[in-house]
């Protein structure tokens, strides 16, 4: 296969539907934290797939794997157990608060998932009055109809009436309307504990454990979305261990797989029991090939010091941003390698304007929402990798006109 950028994309709009518009960049390879386009052009990758690409780009231990396992077994629907998928659920219980773990394909299948088993439980227990679920503006959870009635977003629902009923949506890190709303028929409430495309925002200190003595006081579950901030984008392998409060149910994706399909749940065994034999399931739940790949991501993120590693590197990026931007960004917030520059009331550029700045002096970076930029490189990312990165950033400013030249 050869091609230009401009000829990928034409034969692209040829055949795809048209509900995405992705720019005119055709990816052909990668290395670490590096991509090539299909016309040999170099780029530091600062997305990493939507923060899927945990591990960078042909990573040896990964490919490895990957190979191994496609040549061993490929797919076992869920008639079969695999060893795989049981032994990376024994490694997700081990550094979490869960008990039992539910595998499926994506976040929004997770999400789906999540708030099947909240209604379950409850009903399970003759309380099937408590049937209602609490989110937050702001908040995004998927794009399949129960996970985008969850996400209030208008934007996101347009043509798509009527929304599935059964959810209350609430201001986010705001404590006063979380009590007054959550009550007698509340279910659960799901809460991203830092919200990315929303616009990357960290909650008030001590939120989500207002939210957890909340939802104790009514009975109700806390179901936290760890789909992009989960298996350690944050420094943290869950961003909700920074609060040290304990959900009752958790939705993964993403990162967990370092680029293969894989998403799910994990909760409490008094809660997971609601799923008895025949209330859900998926094909592909537990499919021996993904599993394998979390199994590698695993054992990168328990080496000595990653962790740690991760939330160095925000801090230096965080730190840099801050000093790059001057006035040009009123905020830069997140937690380790998931971060938002949002630009002032009065820039003078769009976060649009800067990806595509960015893109044309090599570097690919991304926005959440219109008014912010969004970084979430691979969590393998070096010091020098992150300085390049925000010099990068600097001409692509300079370019603009909305820095000055050295």
């Amino acid at each position: 296969m050869s091609g230009t950028n401009a000829s990928v994309a034409e034969r692209a709009r040829a055949v795809f539907t048209p509900n995405v518009a992705p720019a005119p960049l055709a990816l052909a390879r990668g290395e670490g934290c590096r991509v090539w386009d299909v016309e040999g052009r170099v780029y530091l990758d600062a997305i990493s797939g939507i923060a899927v690409s945990a591990l960078g780009h042909g990573h040896p231990g990964l490919a490895a794997a990957i190979k191994d396992q496609a040549e061993r077994l490929l797919h076992t629907s869920n008639l079969f157990l695999n060893e795989p998928s049981v032994e990376l659920a024994e490694r997700i219980t081990e550094v979490c608060f869960a008990d039992r773990v539910f595998f499926c394909n994506s976040g929004a299948e997770a999400n789906e998932s999540a708030l099947k088993l909240a209604r379950r439980y409850h009903w399970s227990r003759k309380r099937p009055e408590k049937n209602r679920i609490v989110t937050f503006r702001g908040g995004f959870h998927g794009r399949t109809y129960g996970a985008l009635a969850a996400t209030a977003q208008p934007k996101y629902h347009a043509g798509f009436a009527p929304m599935p009923e059964g959810f209350d949506p609430i201001d986010f890190g705001d404590l006063e309307q979380l009590e007054r709303v959550v009550g007698p028929t509340t279910a659960a409430v799901l809460v991203e504990p830092t919200q990315g495309e929303g616009g990357v925002n960290v909650p008030p200190e001590g939120f989500l454990r207002s939210i957890r003595e909340v939802t104790d006081a009514h009975d109700s579950l806390l179901i936290v979305d760890e789909v992009q901030t989960g298996f350690g984008r944050t420094g943290r392998m869950f961003a909700h261990q920074y609060d040290d409060v304990v959900p009752d149910i958790m939705c993964m994706a993403k990162g967990i797989a370092a680029g293969l399909p894989l998403g799910g749940i994990a909760a409490r065994a008094e809660v997971a029991e609601a799923l008895v034999p025949g209330t859900h399931n998926t094909t592909y739940s537990g499919n021996p090939l993904a599993c394998r790949g979390g199994l590698i991501v695993m054992e990168t993120l328990l080496k000595p010091g990653f962790l740690e590693g991760i939330r160095a590197r925000g801090d230096q990026l965080r730190t840099g941003l801050a000093a790059l931007g001057g006035s040009l960004f009123a905020d830069v917030r997140g937690r380790g390698l998931l971060l938002g520059a949002e630009l002032s009331d009065h820039a003078p550029v769009t976060a649009k304007q800067i990806v595509e700045a960015c893109r044309a002096r090599g570097a690919l970076v991304h926005v959440a929402g219109p008014s912010v930029l969004r970084l979430a490189p691979p969590l393998i990312l070096t010091a020098s990798e992150a300085e390049e990165l925000l010099q990068i950033m600097r001409l692509a400013l300079v370019d603009l006109g909305v820095a000055p030249r050295a």
